[in-house]
Parts: C-alpha cells; sequence; structure tokens
C-alpha cells in the first residue's frame, strides 16, 4: 500500500509541476504595407510588376504581379533604402523612422514599432507620387503608404 500512495504522489507531483510550454501566437514586428494606387484614378487600386529589394540585400518580391506588398524594416537602424522597379526602371525609396521595443510575453519577447514614420527621399521614374497614410507603424491592418503610378 505504501508502495501505490508513493508511485501515485510521485506522478502527481511530476504532473502538477510541469510548466506550460510559451509559445507565441502573439503578433511580431510590422512589415510596412505599400499599396499601388492608378494616378489617373486615385481610389482605384492598380496592379503592377513589382520588384522590390533593400540595398545590399536579395530580392523581397521577384517580378509579381500585384496591387500591394509587405516590406520588413530594420528595427537596428533609423533607416530602410528600398529599391522598387518595374520593368526595369528603378525608385529609390528611402524610409526613415524611430523605433521603439515593446514587451509583448515571455514566450514572444520583444517587438519593434516604427515611429516618426516618414519618406525622406524618392526617385520619381515610375512612381508619380506617394501618400504616406501613418507615421506610427504597430500592425499590419492599415495601409501605411499609398504610392500612385
Amino acid at each position: 500500500m505504501k508502495k501505490i500512495f508513493l508511485v501515485f504522489t510521485t506522478l502527481l507531483y511530476l504532473l502538477t509541476s510541469c510548466e506550460d510550454d510559451d509559445f507565441c501566437d502573439d503578433p511580431t514586428t510590422p512589415r510596412l504595407i505599400i499599396e499601388f494606387y492608378d494616378k489617373e484614378d486615385p481610389t482605384t487600386r492598380k496592379q503592377v510588376p513589382i520588384y522590390a529589394w533593400a540595398d545590399q540585400k536579395d530580392s523581397i518580391y521577384q517580378l509579381v504581379l500585384t496591387d500591394s506588398i509587405l516590406l520588413p524594416m530594420d528595427t537596428q537602424s533609423t533607416s530602410t533604402k528600398y529599391r522598387l522597379s518595374t520593368t526595369n526602371i528603378i525608385d529609390t525609396l528611402d524610409l526613415t523612422y524611430t523605433t521603439s521595443d515593446v514587451f509583448i510575453s515571455e514566450g514572444c519577447g520583444f517587438i519593434a514599432n516604427f515611429n516618426d514614420f516618414g519618406v525622406a527621399k524618392i526617385t520619381d521614374h515610375w512612381i508619380d507620387r506617394i501618400e504616406v497614410n501613418v507615421t506610427k507603424i504597430e500592425n499590419e491592418t492599415e495601409t501605411h503608404i499609398k504610392v500612385y503610378h
């Protein structure tokens, strides 16, 4: 009887002393959302065949026909330079921002939000104009930049 009680107590202790694994289902650092619009009809989204890459990095988009893209920004810097190309015509966007770290949970750790966001420099080969919709990027639920072409 003592053995059964000892085994039962040991099993009960082992089962109740385990901690839950910390899995991260929460959001991660938001990416920049760019939507493309027709410059002749500014309310209409317009698809574009796009290449997109950060300076001295691999391409993120390689000739994708789309009306919106999501681009990561460098959390260790205050700017990220992107090149957007359509049919061998390249425009450069220099995105500027400050970052703030936000603690999510023990399992997820920290994410970065981007404040004081703006487009500091743009070449104007195929892009007609840019409209910055938000200056604080905290999620991927809204358009951050509208590009008219």
